[in-house]
């Protein structure tokens, strides 16, 4: 091809990438000339309006607008941008590694993060089948989680999900996290609720949940035990979410876990059982479950687990012998000394009170609606000035709960932190790719945070405020077949229902009925604690 003097010539190459999980082997060449041959016909500008329309749908279902605060506006909508394209929810067989495709630090695999960070954002942003797809990956591997808990010692059906996977088996290599960790199951239990809750598909729980519920149940129940001198099912030698702590006894937020998970179990074998007989009788048969014998045990447990506890202060201990340590806050350390796993042994760190993230404070996320919220606000002001926030998973928790107690000046900052951790690289590792699941998150933050969305008698419900510096910010959420733009701002909730269909929504504790295709407009108050 000439190329002739003081004039521009534009070459465009095109590549295809095929993958031997769609094609069989011995055609991916082709395919690939297909691929190629299909985008050479199509032509470059055409394929690049097809990228900005598919691209300018995903901004129009999850975008963040957010007036008087750039750092903010810039934050979020980086966040979000790296979730929309590091997962679709197209295949089944696929999750969402920490990094994404960001970078090769934990190559590729799914952690517990997926369940207690992603799912909400993918529930609220997409096509519910894109949330169920990330449930199936562990329906589809039940039988791996159940050979993990085999190889453990454990028997009978239960069912213990790998730390760190790609296929369904184990793939970390530290003792204190692959044997110990193991909250990621009660985190996967919590995920179907989330899921149904959220969208009411009660019909998971038959297909694919139930048993995946048997099997971590199973789990839960052989890995406590009794103790004489409690007089109570205690759980020894377990990792929490705090990884600044291992080898501990009766964490308490494992140990919720574990008791929420039997009872949720249990609810839901009554409801298949009522509603679907005979695929309940495919599943007992399936799972050799022995309905009254396995309900009892769970029942037993649930109802005589022991939580730590600490009468003068009146707060969750977040494990036996957490008072025993020196209680001091991170205020007190030099920033010299910081961040405290760069400067410190282990040795020293594990006999700390200093917690990486939030341990007791992730069981109180989960389960909000069973605490009253002076009983948050005193377990956040005594865990969180004892909190390093060295996790990415850290900020966005304590920014929810901050939220909650009506603290939101923190709030904000933990906001700030969580949606800039990668832009502005504040632990110095953004080299080794981004923190995706904290972006999901720092949306959370938002949406949950300062807009105070919950699911309430199967209704949306909201208790929003705005942060001081900024002037509006505005999101869209699909629930249940409805599209709904909110819009705060100093004066005002607008809320525009961009669906065929009405909706009941629970708006700073009263119900508020929001036609199809209309607006809505509420005066702003503060939230109340």
């Amino acid at each position: 091809m000439p190329v002739k003097k003081n004039k521009k010539t534009i070459i465009y190459k095109f590549a295809a990438v095929t993958s031997s999980m769609y094609y069989d082997k011995n055609i991916l060449a082709k395919v690939a000339y297909d691929v190629l041959e299909y985008a050479e016909d199509k032509g470059y500008d055409n394929l690049l309006k097809e990228q900005e329309q598919a691209w300018q749908k995903k901004w129009e279902e999850s975008d963040i607008i957010i007036e008087g605060d750039v750092a903010a506006q810039q934050g979020i909508r980086f966040n979000i941008f790296q979730l929309n394209q590091t997962y679709t929810g197209q295949d089944e067989r696929l999750n969402i590694g920490p990094k994404g495709f960001t970078g090769e630090k934990y190559g590729g695999s799914t952690y517990w993060d997926t369940e207690a960070y992603l799912l909400p954002f993918y529930l609220s942003t997409a096509d519910e089948k894109v949330a169920k797809q990330l449930l199936k990956y562990r329906y589809n591997h039940l039988e791996k989680a159940i050979e993990n808990a085999e190889k453990l010692g454990f028997k009978d059906g239960a069912a213990l999900y790998p730390m760190v996977t790609i296929n369904g088996e184990e793939c970390h290599n530290e003792w204190e996290i692959t044997f110990e960790e193991i909250h990621r199951n009660g985190a996967i239990a919590y995920a179907i609720k989330d899921y149904i809750r959220y969208t009411g598909d009660k019909n998971y729980l038959t297909e694919y949940g139930l048993e995946v519920l048997i099997g971590i149940s199973r789990f839960w129940a052989q890995r406590v035990n009794f103790s004489e001198d409690k007089q109570k099912y205690v759980m020894l030698g377990v990792t929490g979410p705090n990884e600044y702590e291992n080898n501990v006894n009766n964490n308490w937020y494992t140990n919720l876990l574990a008791c929420k998970t039997m009872q949720y179990t249990i609810d839901s074998i009554n409801w298949v059982k009522a509603n679907n007989p005979e695929k309940y009788n495919q599943i007992i048969e399936k799972t050799n479950f022995r309905e009254e014998k396995e309900i009892k045990q769970w029942t037993k447990i649930f109802t005589n687990m022991y939580f730590p506890y600490d009468e003068k202060r009146k707060i969750f201990l977040q494990q036996d012998g957490f008072l025993d340590k020196e209680i001091k806050p991170v205020s007190e350390l030099s920033h010299l000394e910081r961040p405290i796993h760069q400067h410190w042994s282990w040795d020293r760190i594990l006999r700390s009170c200093y917690i990486k993230q939030a341990d007791v404070l992730q069981g109180i996320y989960f389960f909000e609606e069973d605490y009253d919220t002076e009983t948050i606000r005193r377990n956040f002001d005594f865990y969180e000035p004892l909190t390093v926030h060295e996790s990415s998973l850290s900020s966005c928790i304590h920014s929810i709960i901050a939220a909650k107690t009506g603290d939101e000046k923190r709030a904000y900052n933990f906001y700030l932190n969580a949606a800039r951790l990668d832009l502005d690289d504040y632990n110095n590792d953004t080299e080794d790719g981004l923190h995706i699941t904290s972006m999901g998150g720092t949306w959370m933050t938002i949406i949950k945070g300062f807009a105070g969305m919950r699911i309430k008698n199967n209704k949306l419900s909201f208790l929003p405020f705005i942060p001081e510096q900024w002037k509006l910010y505005s999101f869209k959420i699909r629930f249940r077949n409805v599209l709904l733009k909110f819009e705060v701002s100093k004066e005002s909730l607008k809320i525009e229902n961009q669906s065929n269909y009405d909706i009941d929504l629970i708006i700073f504790g009263n119900s508020r009925l929001v036609k199809k295709n209309s607006v809505s407009e509420i005066a702003l108050r503060q939230k109340s604690s």
